[in-house]
């Protein structure tokens, strides 16, 4: 780990991968020892890292113009070369498909073992071959074929595809579903996999786990608290955010809310059965003060469930007003530019943080809609060379040298290969197929660097709002209006000299 960087900046060790291996033999490329070398082209031994380079270059070749493997080296002035005209024997053909390629399998290319794996293990006794032979087909899509075979080795997965093939488990989000507990995060990625490709309709992950977590979470309760628990939850969290989702607005921060209000919720009223034997129906102003008054800010949440109470008519005589934090969480000025400075030109992240990090302290953008950004947010002119990107009802633009690290993110976004190519609509793609990245992954990342995050927002926003009116700002940076001002009268101007500054001269 690195030393602490000035204003608390604590940077990570951001190499990735095993510890290089040392030894006896010399790669001719890159001029590092290696316990064993991988081939003997005509530059010299070449050890793994290089030859598993070489072998996934592709594009045309400056000696033959031909659109093909490149293995030869990169040093040259027009750049590397196909295995003839460098001068290397050896076929890199796969013997089966034709592709060129590292051989994984007694000569033939990871696509060809996969779909020879999967064919044993789903066409050997398939209830039905037309939705089994599907399958193969949509794990043998994958970019990146050794992830499968790396993922299909282990037995629960093996046990879940051959439950589907057999026709034991129906493939349908219910069947996945039997196995959660079983196969866990497995089930999890074949149903990314399989509603990427149109073998299952489109299901919110974050929805359906809440559905869950809501049985789960009323289960062990006495039926006092349960019965107005599940009403609330049922009635107002689950109708409200079932007529929300749609693929392009996922369920993750709405559900992230009501779970910490129904959690709240249930300690309160669990608090007032236990203590006072009084339920949702019998309780009383004074119990509801009691409660905030001697315990943590959390307690709050409870808030939702009184306004339900009243208006569903469970309970008339309590109110509950809006909770004012006390403090207001804000960085210094240096402290935000020393942030950025070591965000766009230092090497305390790795590229993806780095620029989610920036849009934090630039934009004021919260993680949450950072992590829900669409790539078609980013717009870049060829003819001006100027980069925009949209966070509210018109495109901002983006300064120097932030525009080149948002266009070096956007060109080598990770997470790619886990689908069958990289029309990934996410500026931010997560880890399973079709998904973005999670918020709370950004949070925790940019927390271990010491970043501030509540302060780090606060703080980008108050610099816009002393420059600019809030409803300019409101709706370029995606705010609303109220929030927009009431963050300008925090920040010391609340812009109500705006007119007369402008009518001046």
């Amino acid at each position: 780990m690195a030393t602490n960087k000035p204003n608390g900046l604590s940077p990570r060790n951001t190499s990735r991968g095993r510890p290089r291996t040392t030894g006896t033999a010399t790669c001719a490329r890159c001029g590092r020892t290696a316990g064993r070398t991988r081939a003997t082209w005509p530059e010299g031994k070449i050890c793994g890292p290089c030859f598993t380079t070489a072998t996934r270059t592709h594009g045309t070749c400056p000696g033959c113009g031909k659109d093909r493997l490149l293995p030869g080296p990169p040093e040259t002035s027009e750049g590397p070369r196909c295995a003839p005209c460098s001068g290397i024997l050896h076929n890199f053909h796969c013997s089966r498909c034709n592709t060129e390629g590292e051989f994984y399998r007694r000569g033939i290319c990871a696509r060809c073992a996969l779909r020879d794996d999967l064919n044993e293990l789903l066409l050997s006794h398939p209830a039905d071959p037309e939705t089994a032979g599907k399958i193969v087909d949509v794990l043998c899509k994958v970019d990146r074929p050794e992830s499968i075979i790396t993922w299909k080795r282990s037995p629960k997965v093996q046990t879940l595809l051959a439950s589907i093939s057999s026709g034991q488990t129906p493939l349908t989000h219910e069947g996945l579903d039997e196995h959660r507990e079983t196969a866990g995060r497995a089930a999890d990625h074949l149903r990314a996999l399989l509603v990427h490709h149109g073998l299952l309709p489109y299901q919110d992950p974050y929805l359906a786990r809440f559905e869950s977590w809501i049985h789960d979470k009323l289960k062990p309760l006495p039926a006092e608290v349960a019965k107005p628990v599940e009403y609330f939850a049922t009635w107002h969290h689950l109708r409200r955010i079932r007529s929300m989702v749609t693929p392009e607005t996922n369920a993750q921060a709405p559900v992230h809310s009501a779970k910490q209000e129904i959690t709240e919720t249930i300690k309160f009223l669990d608090w007032l059965w236990q203590i006072h034997h009084r339920t949702a129906a019998t309780c009383s102003q004074q119990d509801i003060e009691t409660w905030i008054a001697t315990g943590p800010t959390t307690r709050k949440s409870i808030r939702t469930f009184i306004v339900f109470a009243k208006k569903t008519g469970t309970n008339n005589r309590v109110d509950m007003g809006h909770y004012t934090a006390k403090t207001r969480p804000a960085i210094t000025q240096d402290q935000r530019l020393t942030w950025l400075r070591e965000l766009l030109t230092g090497t305390s992240e790795s590229l993806p943080y780095r620029v989610a990090g920036t849009l934090l302290l630039l934009y004021a953008q919260p993680l949450v809609r950072v992590a829900r950004l669409r790539a078609d947010a980013v717009e870049t002119s060829e003819s001006s060379g100027t980069t925009r990107i949209t966070f509210g009802t018109h495109p901002v633009p983006v300064p120097q040298p932030f525009a080149d690290l948002l266009e070096a993110h956007f060109q080598s976004r990770p997470n790619l290969r886990t689908g069958s190519h990289a029309e990934n609509p996410w500026l931010f793609p997560g880890t399973r197929a079709g998904q973005h990245l999670h918020p709370n992954t950004i949070m925790d990342r940019l927390r271990s660097l010491g970043i501030n995050l509540i302060g780090a927002r606060n703080a980008a926003l108050d610099e816009h709002l002393l420059v600019s009116p809030p409803p300019l700002v409101a709706d370029a940076l995606g705010y609303s209006h109220q929030v927009a001002f009431l963050h300008a009268d925090a920040a010391g101007d609340a812009w109500a000299r705006y007119v007369n500054l402008r009518t001046k001269p």
